[in-house]
């Protein structure tokens, strides 16, 4: 890495808390996918000024950015904030955060939110998304990532090490220059912001948007495709970059309440809650579970630009960082890492997000929930299916524990 050091003028702009909670209405409902009769309910719900009541207060929730990450929960955010709108709480921990969309869905009903997640981008993405308050790319910002600067003795690991894996030796260099430059800004927040408009742009130019295969063919091969846009894989990544500063920049908003970004195994966030959102990865009834780690260790490696050549794992094609895998990824491992987190957060309410036809099951879950809270209730959500999936009997279920 080059030793710099970037210092530039913030642009920050500043809310009315009252104002980001009461302005026009944002209702996420709006075209998204629901089950046969909970629309129309919801949308009684929501008639009117389109607000949810929590508690005395009328507040119209803000829609997240757009988001290509395995396992969104974007399509059921009206749900989840329906789900729970009669329950008291402030401060909120999104246990696994992932994208970000329920963190900044309730950093949006003014909750206190602490957004985790145990890899180190996806905190970095909380810190953009979720703990920033104020803080937007400038035009001068944006050039400094574009542009090469002559006072820069640049690297070029990944055009060294990534070639014909995920982009173009073009497409490399470019990173090598962007990622490097990023690294210098010294607003730890300013700098998170330009790191989400990378990590998108990555994402969104690979097949499946994600990192677990060493299939660039797939982008350049001239064939009849039934999936993806060659055009967006195609376009140039400070195309891409600019779009997604825009996109984040215009939803950077001042909550008034004091949200933070953390990177812990679950188990091990500090501090009591007192509500937990837990959204882990989901093993299906095959046993096969996800790991978001090796779908997406290149944006990993990113963030940690000076010491990813160490972690490499260079025997495989896709060249993942070596490390054991998740418990929440292994069937052998999830009731135990379940048991535990739910017992550590005991004193809080709990609500679990899972699939119907997941492992541990239903009523396995229901029964782990029931040993540490006296009221609990399943709540099913139906007809929803992610992307890419073929599973179309499983349903989404919340597990609520009071």
């Amino acid at each position: 890495m080059p030793h710099c050091v970037y210092a530039a003028s913030a642009l920050c702009w500043t809310r009315s808390p009252l104002a980001c909670l009461r302005e026009a209405v944002r209702l996420f409902t709006t075209g998204e996918i629901v089950p046969k009769g909970s629309q129309k309910k919801l949308q009684e719900r929501h008639a009117g000024q389109g607000n949810l009541a929590f508690g005395d207060e009328a507040i119209s929730p803000r829609r997240p950015p757009s988001t290509r990450y395995q396992g969104s929960k974007l399509k059921l955010i009206p749900w989840i904030l329906d789900s729970v709108r009669e329950l008291s709480f402030h401060t909120v921990l999104d246990a696994f955060g992932g994208t970000g969309v329920v963190s900044y869905a309730f950093k949006s009903i003014g909750k206190a939110v602490t957004y985790n997640d145990y890899l180190d981008f996806n905190r970095v993405v909380g810190l953009a998304l979720v703990a920033n308050q104020t803080t937007r790319l400038s035009d001068d910002d944006i050039d400094f990532v574009l542009r090469r600067h002559s006072n820069v003795a640049y690297d070029d690991f990944i055009a060294r090490s990534f070639s014909g894996v995920f982009f173009t030796d073009a497409e490399n260099e470019w990173l090598d220059t962007a990622v490097q430059n990023i690294h210098c800004i010294d607003d730890p927040i300013k700098q998170a912001v330009a790191f989400y408009a990378i990590f998108q742009s990555c994402i969104i130019k690979r097949p499946y948007n994600l990192f677990h295969r060493a299939n660039l063919y797939m982008r350049l091969s001239e064939v009849t495709r039934s999936f993806g846009n060659k055009t967006t894989w195609d376009a140039p990544f400070e195309n891409h970059f600019r779009y997604f500063v825009d996109e984040i920049n215009r939803h950077v908003f001042d909550s008034g309440v004091e949200c933070a970004a953390v990177c812990h195994d679950a188990t091990q966030v500090p501090g009591a809650f007192d509500l937990v959102y837990v959204d882990p990865p989901y093993v299906n009834k095959a046993g096969a579970g996800v790991d978001y780690l090796d779908f997406y260790h290149f944006l990993e490696g990113v963030l940690d630009y000076r010491n990813w050549g160490d972690r490499l794992d260079r025997k495989r094609k896709h060249m993942p960082l070596r490390g054991g895998r998740s418990p929440w990824s292994s069937s052998e491992t999830i009731h135990t890492a379940f048991r535990d987190l739910l017992a550590r957060f005991s004193e809080s309410t709990l609500v679990v997000s899972y699939r119907s036809d997941g492992i541990p099951s239903e009523q396995d879950l229901m029964e782990m929930v029931r040993a540490v809270k006296g009221d609990v209730r399943l709540l099913r959500y139906g007809g929803y299916k992610y992307a890419l999936s073929k599973n179309t009997s499983s349903q989404e279920v919340l597990i609520v524990g009071t």
